[in-house]
């Protein structure tokens, strides 16, 4: 498809509303052109003000969720530091029947830092959509907890990402930020910035020697992964690259600890969408999807192929696998968090099994051995600009209800696919409005998932959350014009690590609906 080895993309904005004439806004008004030139002087005035202070929030919410990736080496480190802590705690009979733990504390550094080593080349491939060097001193901590009371953390740009044609760095991705915590009920812990990382040369050779000599990665993925990174170093907390100067520490923030654990549930969720291991799982939720798609749509035409949105899409791989089968394909989604790593993926992977990660040693809890705890996982299994995409597939940055609750998408799709989804919301009643709106008349909602409302523990007053059981939702899917064709329920997981001797399943609602035609 011309990609030279990359799925890169176009971004358009979505929804943005076109400006009405001023001179017929003041004939409705029924006031002079003077006047009205006067009030909109006024206006723009309070609009330029009020756009300055949002894009100040704006970029320093992105600082936020920068500093949070950036800040996954130290958060890592200072839990090997508590497990040595209480190492040494222990009456030396004690120690000498676990004298194997230091030399496990070590291997966990090498592993924190090939996590950290692919967080790195992710942010210095990161285009942010914002400029990162403006001064945010115009608004202060009240003004951030009221913008995200305001925007719920959602998008800083409605925006979208094709797959099909390159693009100038200009035209890459942006997102936007999450609301969703992957780890919910933890306190929220201030930690320092800037980053401490070492200040030494940071090699992936070197790394992955290491790890290598304690039997955690094989010498073909040694020299792989070294050769992608020849040159690149990591000092300071920050990538060399003269064109990424807002990833420099004296630009960051403050972040709660909650803040690193999404970074840490981004780490588990590349296993689940991009990586074999993740295969069964992906088996368990998205197989059922897809064999769904090909039953309902047996006749998928190149000229004029099936659209199929994907709210909640992720790290991309289920809306990807239905572009694969031949449907113009969006995914949506909503997490800053999520977007940059998909961007990542997308866009920059250059190979099947191009990286290692480490994402099961952030627990101790329920470990079969160290080596399960320990143990290496690649990725991509998929090259994704190999994967014989559909022309048209793409990924929208934003809020649902934002993007989608527009007069332009209605009628506009095919079908609509919610995996682990419907229970993001806010207000379900809307979610499920919306779809009906956006599909048309013959359309088809394919749903998997379980009710975990993720609100449902924000206690703050003006806090919202409708968390109603699922005879309910139907419910109110058939008050929407839905008729129900096909229910089962699905056994699954979702991100589990399968050596773990805890696993925590989902009994989980699947269904296809079809909105009938108007009456």
């Amino acid at each position: 498809m011309g990609l030279n080895g990359r799925c890169n993309g176009r971004w358009a904005v979505f929804g943005r509303e076109s400006e009405l004439n001023p001179s017929s806004r003041a004939r409705e008004a029924g006031v002079s052109s003077r006047q009205w030139k006067r009030g909109e002087e006024m206006a723009s005035a309070s609009e330029r003000t009020h756009s300055k202070l949002e894009e100040a929030l704006e970029v320093k919410s992105l600082r936020r969720i920068i500093s949070a990736y950036l800040n996954y080496p130290d958060a890592a480190e200072a839990d090997v530091r508590r497990y040595e802590r209480s190492f040494k705690k222990l009456p030396p009979e004690h120690k000498a029947l676990l004298c194997h733990l230091p030399l496990k504390f070590q291997r966990l550094r090498r592993c924190i830092s090939i996590n950290s080593y692919f967080i790195f080349n992710m942010l210095q491939a990161f285009e942010p959509p914002l400029d990162m060097s403006q001064d945010i001193d115009i608004c202060d901590e009240r003004d951030l907890r009221n913008y995200h009371d305001l925007k719920k953390e959602t998008n800083f740009k409605n925006t979208s990402i094709s797959c099909g044609h390159p693009a100038s760095p200009s035209e890459r991705i942006n997102y936007a930020e999450t609301a969703e915590d992957c780890d919910r009920g933890k306190e929220e812990k201030d930690q320092d910035l800037p980053q401490k990382v070492n200040n030494e040369e940071v090699h992936m050779e070197n790394c992955l020697n290491s790890c290598s000599e304690s039997g955690s990665v094989n010498s073909e993925s040694n020299e792989k992964v070294s050769k992608s990174g020849d040159g690149i170093q990591i000092a300071n907390g920050n990538a060399n690259s003269s064109s990424h100067d807002w990833l420099d520490p004296s630009l960051q923030l403050n972040v709660p600890l909650v803040d690193v654990d999404k970074v840490r549930c981004i780490i588990r969720n590349i296993v689940r969408d991009w990586a074999s291991e993740g295969r069964r799982e992906r088996d368990q939720c998205y197989k059922p999807i897809l064999e769904e798609l090909v039953r309902l749509f047996p006749q998928r035409s190149k000229a004029s192929p099936p659209s199929c949105l994907v709210p909640g899409a992720g790290l991309g791989r289920l809306a990807l696998e239905i572009s694969r089968l031949g449907f113009i394909c969006q995914g949506n989604e909503f997490s800053y968090y999520m977007m940059i790593c998909s961007s990542y993926i997308l866009n920059q992977t250059q190979a099947a099994g191009e990286w290692t990660i480490y994402p099961w040693i952030h627990s101790n809890c329920n470990s079969l051995s160290d080596n399960d705890q320990l143990r290496p996982v690649t990725f991509p299994d998929i090259h994704p600009a190999s994967a014989g995409i559909t022309e048209g597939f793409s990924m929208c940055g934003g809020d649902f209800v934002e993007v989608y609750n527009d007069a332009s998408q209605e009628g506009s799709w095919d079908a609509v696919v919610t995996c682990f989804f419907l229970d993001t919301a806010h207000n379900i009643v809307e979610y499920i409005e919306i779809i009906s709106r956006i599909l048309k008349d013959g359309g088809v909602w394919i749903n998997l998932g379980p009710l975990l409302y993720h609100f449902a523990d924000a206690y703050g007053e003006d806090e919202m959350s409708i968390e109603i059981s699922l005879e309910d939702v139907k419910k109110i899917a058939f008050h929407y014009g839905f008729s129900l064709e096909l229910e089962e329920t699905i056994e699954t997981t979702y991100t589990v690590n399968p050596r773990s001797m805890m696993q925590n399943h989902y009994f989980a609602a699947f269904w296809t609906m079809r909105k009938g035609k108007a009456t």
